[in-house]
């Protein structure tokens, strides 16, 4: 396994947006050493070089006032078996720019700005030729979840029963969603754009966004057999989070708070294999169904 390069990536702002600043986790031939980020200590190479080839790409959308380095066991694991990973940082809706939480503005505004970061990976004058000519795997945790789904050609509905403009893009192949927000897809109709195949991960004692309302929401995609569900046993919304360090297990912060019972560390060290394992497999169907 090759080691794991880390660095930051900007989007340009336009009339609606302002600049983004996305994470970067990508495969690295130099040789990584544990860097502290904030709280946290990553085994990465800092703005080292690609690795020579061209690597499948991974977006990853946090949720709401969320950030990057939430799931960085994932997108680690991923960048070191062969896939450039982007961790977005939804403006208005992340951690310390949270101005816009809980308000449409911000569901209209995250598909877009997913969009506008998969536009500037693939213009990126270093990054354009790192990365493969195939379909983009979307990953979610909570809103990010509702944000994936709508760039894959959901069709979100507001609380007070209209429809949201929202924008798609058709280079979404495969998504992943953990624990995510599917109340604005409910109305008839909401996902009957949504082809791309899925792999939903919901949690028994998740009350933020439970696994009926999962369930129900993804019922009605056009072809059922194209989703895996999985309910994960005595895990709570917060626990697809990566585990926080010793000094941060509090429990009245409950990002970092699970069910009793429940082991994060154990659980983080099958995830993001499972989510690898599911991602490897569609991309081989793929290249079947095209004659790679």
């Amino acid at each position: 396994m090759i080691s794991a390069g880390s660095r930051d990536f900007q989007v340009p702002g336009d009339a609606r947006d302002p600049p983004q600043r996305a994470l970067l986790h990508y495969p690295c031939g130099q040789p990584a050493t544990r860097t502290r980020f904030g709280p946290y200590e990553l085994e990465v190479s800092v703005d080292g070089s690609l690795a020579r080839g061209r690597f499948p790409l991974v977006l990853i959308s946090h949720g709401s006032g969320g950030a990057p380095l939430l799931y960085r066991t994932l997108s680690l694991l991923l960048a070191r078996s062969g896939y450039i990973v982007a961790l977005a940082r939804h403006p208005g809706n992340t951690l310390g720019d949270n101005d816009l939480a809980d308000s449409e503005a911000t569901l209209r505004n995250r598909p877009r700005q997913l969009i506008a970061l998969l536009e500037a990976l693939l213009h990126d004058p270093q990054l354009a030729a790192a990365i493969a000519d195939e379909p983009v795997t979307a990953i979610g945790h909570s809103l990010g979840g509702y944000t994936v789904l709508s760039v894959a050609g959901g069709q979100p509905w507001t609380r007070a029963g209209a429809p949201l403009a929202v924008a798609h893009d058709a280079r979404i192949g495969a998504l992943v969603l953990m624990a995510p927000a599917c109340g604005p897809f409910l109305a008839p109709g909401a996902l009957a754009a949504v082809t791309a195949p899925i792999l939903a991960l919901t949690a028994e004692h998740d009350l933020l966004t439970p696994d009926s309302e999962v369930r129900a929401a993804l019922a009605a995609v056009p072809d059922p057999t194209q989703v895996t569900l999985r309910r994960v046993p005595n895990a709570g919304h917060f626990s697809f989070l990566s585990p926080f360090p010793p000094g941060i297990h509090d429990a009245q912060f409950a990002p970092a708070a699970d069910p009793s019972g429940f082991d994060r560390e154990r659980f983080h060290q099958c995830l993001p294999g499972l989510i690898l394992d599911w991602i490897g497999e569609r991309r081989r169907l793929r290249g079947m169904r095209i004659g790679l």
